[in-house]
């Protein structure tokens, strides 16, 4: 069903554009709620100046998304965590924890769902993809720690994991990465070199 939408709608538009989707979405979402109109030619009529006004939304929207992909690409997050001696987490770090953790870091506040699905659940260093829409798809760097290691990452005197992809790591992968990190944290004991 083709319907004008009247509101911004998460995936599907900004006010003022027509466009189609599923029947049951627009009689039982869209219509009752009045977030949309049918595409009738008279309604095409009525809504002109807010046709005109969707080009500016869509444009204000896309820079609204680029200014905030800009503002955390590359951001780095780091969780200090209790873990077993196998490098796994008593727990995980969810995409609630990550977006509140860029909140309070970055002041931009992310929807959870628009963070990678996959939680992480061992030791290390991980790129975490946010999804923004369109061509925007800037990564964190998400690093985990033994909540003893925070402090001294922090000051710069121990050397963090090397990084991994969330969705192409495989446990394997991420067990020797989370073998780096204990023994990065052997080396950050001993007087750099440099």
């Amino acid at each position: 069903m083709k319907v004008i939408l009247t509101q911004y709608v998460y995936k599907h538009g900004v006010a003022g554009e027509v466009v189609d989707v599923a029947d049951g979405f627009a009689r039982n979402f869209l219509l009752p709620r009045k977030v949309a109109i049918k595409a009738t030619v008279a309604n095409l009529e009525k809504v002109a100046d807010l046709r005109a006004k969707a080009i500016e939304n869509r444009t204000a929207l896309n820079n609204q998304l680029s200014e905030a992909a800009q503002k955390i690409d590359g951001t780095e997050l780091v969780f200090g965590v209790k873990a077993g001696n196998n490098n796994k987490l008593y727990g995980s770090i969810t995409t609630q924890m990550i977006a509140e953790a860029l909140l309070k870091k970055s002041g931009v506040d992310i929807n959870r769902r628009r963070i990678s699905d996959r939680p992480l659940r061992e030791l290390g260093r991980y790129r975490v993809p946010v999804r923004m829409g369109g061509d925007q798809s800037p990564t964190l760097s998400v690093v985990i720690l033994r909540e003893e290691e925070v402090a001294s990452y922090l000051s710069g005197q121990m050397k963090g994991p090397e990084f991994t992809e969330v969705e192409e790591a495989e446990p394997e992968n991420v067990a020797a990465v989370a073998d780096t990190a204990v023994e990065g944290s052997a080396d950050a004991s001993a007087p750099a070199a440099e």
